[in-house]
């Protein structure tokens, strides 16, 4: 018998709260993140917005030597299990073998910053002034080993990438470890920073990002007939995931239990999603299966929801066809509206807007959506905060390779 998975514990730095109280509250009031790049000078690049994280003091957050030595991606995953560690109110004791917990944090493609600024020192300086931290600071495994040696963890630590599915994945395979008896906790999830000129100017070469440079708050806009694009966003975020044994034994505050995990692939096309929605579908099914679920018990879904023409028609397209009529009275809300496209780290916080959802009996929000689409014909929660107090939600996560992950969360009732 597969033991139960529930969520104890929850870390979040995004573009709308550096902490997982703010960013609730911002999403709740339908907050935009998304605003002109200060983190370098994009004044001749054809895209000029972004939803950055704010007022990151890394030195003050990690001490100035660990900032240094470790990417921006990594030192928002850091901070973000800080906040998630101490939520659930672990403590771990770095004299004891620590193998009953585990680390599974994922990342779409890792320390780019880092290797696109030492490839510059190289071309300008020479070898001899490429760092010699250059290694270890733009490995995609980095945030998993760095949270396993700061807390002693000797159980499995590893990552992941799966583009934007990779927060998903990383949430769903950690739970597979507590499921079947490996380890008792994991901390999991996933976080990115590619904010460069060269990774902006790369999507913006394919047409996949929005180009709203005058009006950024209002670029983001999922489902609506005028959205042209997503917006590249960067954060992480954490959750602890333990058994129900685990938990219970220590007296532990469970937020909700992780029930349904499903995962599929295109096989269709390495950018572009599947025209008629089956591949998001069968991830849907799937997890529907996992949790022994029909379609009719589900009461929300947190969408990829990427502003992008074809995922959000297509995304649409898959949830007509997995939950037929229910789909009409089924509401649709998407979070990259307001914090933008996290890309690996979207999934992992849009999962920690869903256990809130579960916790708080609230929806948030799909901003900007002003023009209906007819390709796009659910109820997308449109730009105000809904009370429904769901008891069963659904988390979809899609990235370039045709990669799907869905997660379904149920309300802890004890």
């Amino acid at each position: 018998m597969r033991k139960r998975v529930v969520i104890t514990g929850l870390g979040a730095v995004t573009p709308v709260g550096n902490d997982v109280p703010t960013l609730w509250q911002a999403l709740l009031a339908g907050r935009s993140g998304v605003g002109p790049i200060t983190l370098y000078d994009a004044s001749e690049q054809p895209v000029r917005i972004a939803a950055e994280v704010k007022n990151f003091d890394a030195d003050a957050l990690l001490g100035h030597r660990e900032a240094r030595r470790n990417d921006r991606f990594v030192q928002l995953i850091l901070v973000a299990a800080a906040e998630a560690v101490a939520d659930a109110r672990l403590t771990f004791n770095q004299n004891r073998d620590n193998r009953h917990v585990g680390v599974l944090i994922g990342t779409g493609i890792g320390g780019i910053v880092t290797l696109l600024e030492n490839a510059e020192v190289l071309r300008e300086r020479g070898p001899r002034r490429v760092s010699a931290l250059m290694v270890p600071m733009m490995m995609p495994n980095a945030g998993a080993g760095q949270i396993a040696i700061k807390y002693g963890i000797r159980g499995p630590a590893l990552s992941l990438a799966a583009a934007c599915a990779t927060g998903n994945n990383a949430i769903g395979e950690a739970a597979e470890y507590i499921r079947r008896g490996t380890v008792e906790v994991m901390i999991c999830g996933s976080g990115e920073s590619v904010m460069h000129p060269l990774a902006l100017a790369a999507f913006s070469s394919m047409g996949a990002v929005s180009h709203r440079n005058d009006e950024p708050e209002r670029a983001s806009r999922p489902f609506d007939a005028d959205r042209d694009g997503f917006v590249m966003g960067e954060g992480a975020g954490v959750l602890v995931l333990e058994s129900l044994e685990h938990a219970q034994k220590r007296g532990a505050r469970i937020y909700a239990e992780l029930i349904g995990y499903g995962v599929s692939t295109d096989a269709f096309h390495i950018t572009a999603p599947d025209e008629k929605g089956e591949g998001a579908a069968l991830a849907m099914e799937a997890a529907l299966r996992d949790a022994g679920l029909r379609p009719e018990e589900v009461d929300y879904i947190n969408a990829h929801g990427t502003s992008t023409p074809l995922n959000d028609k297509t995304e649409t397209l898959a949830i007509h066809q997995v939950f037929g009529e229910h789909a009409r009275r089924l509401p649709v809300s998407a979070t990259k509206s307001m914090i933008g496209h996290l890309m690996g780290g979207a999934g992992a916080v849009e999962a920690i807007a869903c256990v809130k959802s579960l916790e708080t009996g609230w929806l948030h929000p799909t901003i900007n959506y002003e023009t209906p689409d007819p390709e796009c014909d659910l109820d997308y929660v449109p730009n105000r905060a809904r009370r429904t107090d769901p008891r069963v939600v659904l988390s979809n996560s899609f990235g370039f390779g045709g990669h799907n992950a869905t997660l379904i969360f149920r309300r802890w009732e004890g």
